[in-house]
């Protein structure tokens, strides 16, 4: 079991006890939820809509290549620069490489969960440059010190009383603090950041393949800031974020906004198609695109798994998971965290050191039922399960386990060996660790079904 396994399960059994905790997550996903079903409305066949987009987003995977060469020729001839990065080293050199040149010292940001990926907020500052976040839940988060909760609501764990607790304790506010008083007292902050910060950085909801097109949704008008103010804009994508043509953003925008806050659309939608040109008045002067790989191509290499690479990261299956519910979003150890985070995450970051994530599920089925690009999270979930068995990668004592377990249960004579006692005595043996602390192992019954059956009945099987 690797070291990052144990923490999660350390980490699980604290938060699902943890009633407080439970509270607030339960208390934000539930008005979540009634809000989805309001965004739903705007549908007059939602399911088609859905059908759509998962069979776009197949294609331009099975196409990525085409496509992501068609953006790089269609965003350079505008003047921007693209740079491919293997990994997250690779981009963080970039990014460093680009602020040394332009003598960055501080850098507005978006949300962006890729850029959690690559840790540009913990190893930037060692190159000199200050990352700010923008976004008023990325603001909470990075003022406590915390990585994004959620991949869509980052403080989602929190409370009113606890950001302004939170903001009392670090910004000296009064500790009854209101949330338009905490607004405005960011909003007022975050303007002389914009002034002069030398970088913008964002991330990408959608890459357009044939105009070049860089496209960011939101619902605070951040993200346009950090791209309208600094003279120089980081756009830092992974490469399974494309999308053929401008027009699809008519089928992707609102169902991003439908499945992530329940909007038929969000406020703010922006297309960038590169650096400012001479008839503009605003934008930056230099503009680049990282187009980030960190894994992806490992998971494309599955054929059966490769469809999880059409996630649109709305978060929809982290709020309708029970476990997402019990355990939260740090729990995971992970950026991706969720359904969608532990099909993706063992293929992106090792399957030996992640695949506990996999087996961190009920298996009820409603990630699948709830993803507007119509992904099979669940039997992901059981295919990384099968994969990391074949690959070995299990315990000595779980291979036995099952061994015996299967071959017990293969034969009715050998079921029938040794009464309930001695299958009471191996199932402790053997299952007592897996089963946990907190619930009481099953008992065999003195007579099986089938011992009964023939007792009542008096006939052999």
């Amino acid at each position: 079991m690797s070291s990052v396994s144990k923490e999660f399960l350390v980490g699980s059994d604290k938060k699902s006890f943890d009633k407080e905790h439970r509270r607030k997550l339960l208390w934000n996903i539930g008005k979540y939820d009634a809000k989805v079903v309001i965004g739903k409305h705007q549908y007059t066949n939602l399911d088609l809509a859905k059908l759509r987009a998962s069979a776009i987003k197949t294609k331009v995977i099975h196409n990525l290549d085409k496509h992501l060469v068609e953006f790089e020729a269609a965003f350079t001839k505008r003047g921007g620069k693209v740079i491919w990065a293997n990994d997250a080293q690779e981009a963080i050199d970039a990014c460093v490489e680009i602020a040394h040149e332009f003598n960055v010292k501080s850098a507005v940001k978006s949300k962006s969960m890729i850029t959690e990926e690559i840790h540009f907020n913990e190893l930037m500052p060692k190159h000199g440059v200050r990352p700010v976040e923008t976004d008023l839940g990325e603001v909470i988060q990075q003022l406590d010190g915390e990585t994004p909760y959620h991949i869509v609501t980052p403080a989602m764990h929190k409370s009113k009383a606890d950001v302004a607790k939170l903001f009392h304790e670090k910004e000296g506010m009064p500790p009854d603090s209101t949330p338009e008083e905490i607004t405005m007292h960011v909003r007022k902050a975050l303007r002389k950041d914009y002034s002069e910060a030398e970088m913008g950085v964002s991330g990408c909801n959608f890459l357009v393949a044939d105009i070049g097109g860089v496209c960011l949704t939101e619902n605070e008008g951040n993200a346009i800031m950090a791209i309208a103010y600094p003279k120089v804009h980081i756009a830092i994508v992974g490469i399974e974020r494309t999308i053929p043509t401008m027009a699809d953003l008519d089928l992707f925008w609102p169902l991003l906004a439908t499945y992530g806050t329940g909007q038929n659309v969000t406020v703010y939608n922006s297309v960038t198609l590169g650096p400012r040109q001479s008839e503009e008045y605003d934008g930056p002067e230099d503009m680049y695109v990282i187009l980030l790989d960190n894994g992806r191509t490992n998971l494309m290499a599955q054929p059966e798994q490769r469809q999880a690479l059409n996630c649109i990261r709305c978060g929809a299956c982290l709020n309708a998971c029970p476990i997402y519910q019990s355990v939260g979003g740090h729990t995971y150890a992970t950026t991706y965290t969720g359904p969608i985070g532990s099909v993706i995450t063992p293929h992106m970051r090792g399957m030996e050191k992640f695949k506990h994530l996999s087996f961190a599920s009920s298996l009820c089925g409603r990630c699948t039922e709830v993803c507007p690009v119509k992904i099979d999270l669940h039997e992901h979930l059981l295919r990384n399960r099968r994969d990391s068995v074949d690959q070995k990668l299990t315990t000595q004592s779980e291979r036995l386990s099952m061994y015996f377990f299967k071959t017990a249960v293969m034969s009715r004579k050998t079921m029938e060996r040794g009464g309930a006692g001695l299958k009471n005595f191996f199932i402790s043996a053997f299952f007592k660790g897996a089963w946990g602390d907190r619930r009481d192992l099953p008992k065999m019954a003195p007579k099986s079904f089938n011992k009964q059956w023939q007792d009542r009945f008096k006939t052999k099987s």
